[in-house]
């Protein structure tokens, strides 16, 4: 069975739309890393408020089939669209 991975970084904000689209589309499981940093193509490294939640991000990660993945392509654009955010797909082999 061929596996895909699904890395989602966006921020905090918008988890529950997510995670909404994710069971909505039936996966069979997700990883949820909250408070990610990092930095953009044209940005500063990113620095959570801890005290207000607002500027961190969350990094999920799903693994599933490829027909998964394309049930929920439409909504998880709109889910990144409103705060921004960055979806990618890859293979994924077991070990």
């Amino acid at each position: 069975m061929k596996m895909k991975r699904l890395d989602l970084i966006f921020s905090e904000r918008e988890l529950d739309a997510i995670i909404k689209t994710l069971e909505k589309a039936n996966v069979p499981g997700y990883t949820v890393m909250k408070h990610a940093t990092g930095r953009g193509p044209e940005r500063v490294v990113t620095e959570d408020m801890e005290f207000t939640g607002y500027g961190s991000n969350a990094h999920v990660i799903v693994f599933c089939e490829q027909e998964i993945i394309d049930k929920m392509r439409d909504n998880i654009r709109d889910d990144l669209s409103y705060y921004g955010g960055v979806a990618y797909i890859s293979e994924a082999t077991p070990l």
